[in-house]
């Protein structure tokens, strides 16, 4: 497994995938502090550690600016490409005509499809991570003397956890175009999915049951109760479940067909 795992980070190195990932996470951050430089004109709002205070820009409050790119994020660009890359990570073997020169070696091409999704996994922890150090350095340079260890401590966790649980909403997603064989797909269905997020989130129901609102109780984002935030660890556990169901069969149909050849 430790030799599949070096073989598949030399792979998405050469990736102009996750170069284009990285353009997006700055391109996101560039837009929400853009965004930030709005004046905020209402009451003044607390929510956990942060506060918006009326008459101030959003970016000038200590902890809005690792608050906000979160839900942006989440919504509209880093679960769509994360998805994308473990979508044509699976798919590439094929797509680049590779698979017959695997299958002369004595590879288990279980262990190897779930040597790509750890990578995918792993990826998308650390996508969130950059973006968390992106906005963690703004805030340094903005607000150095306002930042508590408190806030930092809270918005790092939420951001590690924001990573492993968009992994696990979106994996059926890309279990699933890498079953039909088009990795481009999971870029604009992962995309739909996450927008339909947004109006999830309006429902106090929909909101802990749906897979990506669901993320922002496990990661702590949204207040909630300890028995709605174990509601949607379970969720986001059984679509990792049907991922792997998914994944098997994947793998299942390839052995076949190794046969009938």
């Amino acid at each position: 497994m430790r030799i599949l795992l070096w073989a598949e980070c030399q792979k998405i190195r050469r990736s102009k995938i996750v170069w284009i990932t990285i353009f997006a996470t700055l391109m996101l951050a560039s837009i929400v502090f853009i965004g930030g430089l709005d004046q905020y004109k209402g009451p003044e709002v607390h929510y956990g550690l942060k506060t918006v205070c009326d008459g101030a820009r959003y970016i000038d409050n200590a902890g809005w600016y690792m608050d906000e790119a979160q839900p942006w994020a989440t919504f509209f660009v880093l679960p769509s490409v994360i998805a994308l890359l473990g979508s044509y990570m699976i798919c590439r073997e094929e797509e680049e005509d590779t698979l017959k020169s695997l299958r002369l070696i004595p590879i288990n091409e279980g262990k190897l499809t779930l040597a790509k999704m750890i990578i995918t996994f792993v990826f998308s922890i650390l996508l969130y991570l950059l973006l968390f150090s992106i906005t963690f350095l703004t805030e340094v340079i903005l607000h150095s003397t306002n930042l508590s260890a408190e806030l930092v401590i809270s918005a790092l966790k939420e951001y590690l956890l924001d990573g492993v649980g968009v992994f696990l909403a979106i994996s059926p997603i890309i279990a699933f175009t890498s079953r039909l064989k088009k990795y481009w797909l999971a870029l604009v269905v992962t995309e739909i999915y996450c927008v339909a997020g947004m109006f999830a989130a309006m429902s106090n129901v929909l909101k802990k049951l749906y897979p990506i609102t669901a993320v922002f109780n496990l990661s702590g984002y949204h207040i909630t109760t300890i028995r709605n935030r174990m509601g949607s660890i379970l969720i986001l556990l059984l679509c990792s479940c049907l991922a792997a169901l998914i994944l098997n069969g994947l793998n299942h149909n390839k052995k076949k067909k190794n046969r009938v050849r």
